[in-house]
């Protein structure tokens, strides 16, 4: 049977998922510039498939329209269409941006950056994920037998990724059972968080022509390993120079580096909603599990909410360039796009609000009471979804980063998330997460 190509135009929405429609691929030129139909109440869409209150209801009408930049066009099987999709930003009819459109949000968050610190993002995600069917094997955590035994799926991930237009970097097979990472190399502005949306559906398209099936979901099993992303950010200023680091810096972060630094974990426990916005995303982010449970800076400390990340001296590139820091309070049910604004936002407002840079803990913090614990600024995040949209809901500093009317929605889908799972037990939840994620 004949088939024609097309391409899907997409979006990550505020569950984390990527919706679009496919048109074509001999319309793209049209669809660039005109975009495709969209309905303002998608954005409630829960990851569940439910809708959550909507003020839209069923009135009005918007358009994606792509940004050629992010088209990905990967060779399928032999004699069919190659898959392409690419990504876009929501506009009204008249071309203005839709205030809930996640990228957007992302770039007016960059251009808040620019504008009060004359500095461009540059960062790169890491996804854990678990394939399903490994899951119960045991005795593989970083062996080069793990990886072999997945050679071909892995080599497939990484050559996806080199053809869809992002620099591999790493794949491993990690510690837990059917875990595995894969890092890309870094990018500036809102293509960061493009390229971990792009790499997420790449892993997805692999595995399923493998007959796979991923889950990225935040944690599996209460008792098990959970599946972060990590958000890993350095500055570079007008001309393209490095801007992090400074030796005489406190922990050789530069004073913008620190100020920005500050500033998201001053915000964090108000943001965490956004990066880690799912109820098993707080089954995750526990003392120990090598996540994050309070809002730390950690010095090459896999527990902090914020790592200063190592360097290597014997590295031909220079420590300005290598150095940064990494943000480990997310995963995956998070819109990538919408996670980096709200780190983003922090920054600049620990920059606007001249934050002194924060000490890098060298404890266990699980350890301390909430008397010595508040003394040193450090607070427990939100420990399960609710608290965390009333944080962010009542903040109205963190609130007012946002277009009017978006936290109101997002919290609201949030609850429409919730309203799904009210009635089911843990494991219940769990495999729901797992199955959507």
């Amino acid at each position: 049977m004949k088939r024609e190509e097309m391409v899907v135009a997409c979006c990550g929405d505020l569950s984390g998922k990527v919706r679009g429609k496919a048109f074509p691929i001999s319309q793209m030129e049209k669809r660039l510039k005109c975009g495709i139909g969209w309905t303002p109440t998608n954005v409630q869409i829960t990851c569940f498939d439910a809708i959550a209150e909507s003020p839209f209801g069923s009135l009005g009408d918007l358009v994606l329209i792509p940004d050629g930049a992010t088209l990905v066009s990967i060779k399928s099987e032999e004699n069919a269409p190659n898959e392409n999709f690419v990504i876009g930003n929501i506009h009204y009819t008249d071309g203005r941006p839709w205030e809930f459109c996640t990228r957007s949000i992302l770039e007016a968050a960059l251009e808040r950056l620019r504008q009060v610190a004359g500095i461009t993002l540059f960062g790169a995600f890491e996804h854990e994920f678990q394939i399903k069917h490994l899951t119960n094997e045991i005795g593989k955590a970083f062996t080069l037998s793990g990886f072999q035994e997945e050679r071909y799926f892995c080599e497939a991930v990484i050559a996806a990724m080199r053809e869809a237009g992002v620099t591999p970097d790493t794949i491993l097979k990690e510690f837990g059972s059917g875990q595995f990472e894969v890092t890309m190399g870094p990018q500036t502005g809102v293509t960061i968080a493009d390229h971990s949306l792009i790499t997420r559906e790449l892993v997805g398209m692999v595995a399923r022509t493998l007959g796979y099936e991923p889950t990225f979901t935040p944690i599996r099993d209460p008792a098990g390993v959970g599946n972060g992303v990590h958000v890993h950010l350095s500055m570079l200023d007008a001309a393209g120079n490095p801007v992090t680091y400074d030796p005489n810096g406190k922990h050789e972060l530069s004073d913008i580096a620190g100020k920005f630094v500050a500033g998201i974990l001053k915000y964090l426990d108000s943001i965490i909603a956004i990066t880690a916005p799912s109820v098993v995303s707080y089954l995750r982010l526990t003392p120990h599990r090598w996540s994050a449970a309070f809002n730390n800076l950690g010095f090459r400390d896999r527990e902090a909410a914020v790592r200063i990340c190592p360097v290597s001296d014997i590295s031909d590139i220079a420590k300005a360039a290598q150095f940064n820091f990494e943000f480990r309070a997310a995963d995956a049910a998070a819109n990538p796009h919408l996670a980096l604004a709200a780190i983003v936002h922090a920054g600049a407002q620990g920059i606007e609000e001249d934050l002194d840079v924060p000490e890098a803990t060298q404890e266990d913090l699980s350890l301390l009471d909430a008397q010595t614990l508040n003394a040193s600024g450090y607070v427990r995040l939100p420990q399960n979804l609710e608290v965390a949209l009333q944080r962010f809901r009542s903040n109205p500093t963190v609130c007012g980063w946002f277009p009017e009317g978006f936290p109101d929605v997002y919290v609201k889908h949030k609850e429409g998330e919730l309203a799904y799972l009210a009635d089911k037990t843990q494991d219940q939840v769990c495999a729901a997460y797992e199955a959507v994620y």
